[in-house]
């Protein structure tokens, strides 16, 4: 991969460029350290099959005429090396690829699969802006035709491209709508209490004691990691890599069943993040005492076997979160107009989330571990934290050689998706499975909605995990016996 960039001038009507652009904000210049060159890599399965020259005009009114799919990130000598972003032309053949494919191939499924992970092998060019398209034309289990979108994370994070990509399309039921996603609901507290004076005496110590809690909480967190940043490393572990630095990742994905998830959720009074949490701890487990036990298998009814799980594994991910107070779709036209308010560059930050790895005998304490340690996290400032200093460390430390936690087992991440069915570029969505690839983790675990579909999606290191479709079906066992012992 690139690791250095040289310096660009940047020419208009045969002269320099005056514009010195837009400077990378530091968090996307944390994208492009050299242990933590990150690109997003989102997956679009098609239910019909698309035309080419249709996804690439499509492309030329909408990607192109976004300001950071249309600037070219180039050194600034005059700024000390600092990037910038220069608006440029673009020319649209050097951004959607169409490969001329053999239709009559024998596993398109894993052609696909395979030309997803050669991706991650390569980079893109700084000399266009940094993002691409592929339109693959073939049919496969899931998708009569698979696009694949390739971003650097400098360009922003992945709900900033989500609200890229469904900006740009429409609900199938309904053609002049943008899709919807889910949002967090303000919860409507009664203020009966404070009716009285003992009410409002009440509700200050209530307010009182939630604060102290809420100081308590971020102190421990930041001081962990901090902690964690310097030396306090996870159990070594078959999922933990043991190297610093990106390599090549394969990536792969499986569905579960919202409705499913939801059952759990409204059984059990949490939240579907608590349930897709639990899930990948039960699948986690799952798998690695499968590693530890030496090929020994579990056995699917979840009957009771050998426990050959290390006692009391420090297993923690760098769970990413949003720091934005919402999520909301703009159309293109308001995302591209000056002054836009919309949200866009990387408002991400992490989080040291704490996972139980162990064989439970009840299944659904997996689901209420992962609300314990939900609730403990949503009771503190830590992503801010972290965000500012992560920030701060950028401007004292800018040859900072890596952006990501590499203490920690593997990194986190889910994102919602649209409520119903959507069209891009005029064809129906089957799926949207979106991923990373350049950080130096072993293994990332993004999860989306779609519809009534959650896509667990997995990005592997393939020389520590050589069988990521059996870590894909712990999933679905795992949910399978959460949801078999829900009451």
């Amino acid at each position: 991969m690139e690791s250095v960039m040289k310096p660009i001038r940047i020419m208009k009507n045969d002269r320099e460029e005056e514009d010195g652009g837009e400077p990378l904000s530091p968090m996307s210049r944390l994208f492009h350290k050299p242990d933590s060159n990150v690109y997003i890599i989102a997956m679009l399965g098609f239910a019909a099959p698309i035309n080419p020259e249709v996804v690439k005009h499509h492309f030329a009114h909408t990607f192109a005429k976004h300001p950071r799919f249309s600037s070219l990130q180039v050194v600034d000598e005059k700024h000390g090396g600092e990037l910038r972003r220069v608006k440029t032309e673009v020319n649209i053949d050097n951004h959607v690829i169409i490969p001329r494919l053999d239709p009559n191939m024998d596993s398109p499924d894993k052609f696909v699969e395979d030309y997803v992970s050669n991706l991650s092998k390569t980079t893109i060019s700084m000399s266009i802006p940094l993002w691409d398209f592929h339109v693959l034309e073939v049919k496969t289990s899931e998708a009569e035709a698979t696009a694949v979108l390739r971003v650097h994370h400098s360009i922003g994070d992945g709900i900033s491209l989500m609200s890229l990509l469904l900006s740009c399309s429409r609900q199938v039921s309904d053609p002049e709508s943008l899709p919807t996603i889910p949002t967090a609901r303000k919860s409507n507290r009664s203020k009966k209490n404070n009716e009285s004076l003992l009410g409002f005496l009440r509700f200050l110590l209530i307010k009182l004691g939630l604060l102290v809690l809420l100081c308590w909480n971020t102190g421990v967190d930041v001081v962990m990691f901090v902690l964690t940043f310097f030396f306090l490393n996870d159990t070594e572990n078959p999922l933990k890599a043991q190297k610093l630095g990106p390599s090549a990742r394969r990536f792969v994905h499986t569905t579960l069943s919202f409705d499913d998830v939801k059952l759990v959720k409204n059984a059990m009074a949490v939240t579907v993040n608590d349930v897709l949490v639990g899930v990948t701890q039960a699948a986690l487990s799952r798998y690695l005492n499968r590693k530890y036990g030496m090929c020994r298998d579990e056995n699917d009814d979840g009957s009771r076997v050998k426990n050959n799980l290390p006692k009391n594994i420090r297993f923690r991910a760098s769970y990413v979160v949003n720091t934005r107070p919402f999520s909301k779709i703009q159309t293109f036209e308001d995302m591209i107009k000056e002054g836009s308010k919309a949200k866009w560059g990387n408002h991400i930050s992490s989080i040291l989330f704490p996972f139980t790895i162990a064989l439970r005998d009840d299944p659904l304490d997996y689901v209420r571990d992962a609300k314990l340690h939900s609730d403990r996290k949503k009771a503190s400032l830590e992503a801010k934290c972290t965000y500012f200093m992560a920030r701060l460390l950028l401007k004292f430390y800018p040859t900072m050689t890596c952006g990501f936690p590499t203490q920690t087992s593997i990194c986190y991440s889910n994102l919602p998706g649209p409520r119903e069915q959507v069209s891009f570029c005029g064809y129906p969505l089957a799926f949207i499975a979106p991923s990373c690839f350049g950080q130096p983790n072993a293994l990332f675990v993004h999860v989306v909605s779609y519809v009534n579909k959650i896509k667990i999606i997995l990005a592997v290191d393939e020389t520590m995990i050589p069988d990521p479709q059996q870590l894909c079906d712990d999933f679905q066992i795992s949910l399978k016996l959460i949801k078999d012992a829900t009451p």
